[in-house]
């Protein structure tokens, strides 16, 4: 269920330049929803997990947050990581 290493530095390489590049707004946002998916997953066998559903509130939450600072400070950024991830819009 949890994310593994190198999964983690694929998705920094990815999103974020390089894997030590692990603060990069758009690899935090990729992170997050890797995460929210796997979490997704388990909440539709496991409907019952409160604990679980209230965290996977908080990180919908924080990535939301995330995306607005993009959005403010670079659009073109937001629009191409938007459709990179496959998200809203």
């Amino acid at each position: 269920m949890s994310i593994t290493k190198e999964k983690k530095v694929a998705i920094f390489t990815e999103f974020g330049g390089k894997a030590a590049n692990t603060g990069s707004i758009e690899a935090q946002v990729a992170l997050l929803t890797e995460r929210i998916l796997d979490i997704s997953k388990h909440l539709q066998q496991n409907k019952k997990d409160f604990s679980t559903q209230r965290g996977l509130m908080k990180m919908v939450g924080q990535r939301k947050r995330l995306l607005s600072y993009l959005q403010k400070h670079n659009l073109t950024g937001y629009r191409a990581l938007i459709e990179r991830l496959g998200l809203r819009k």
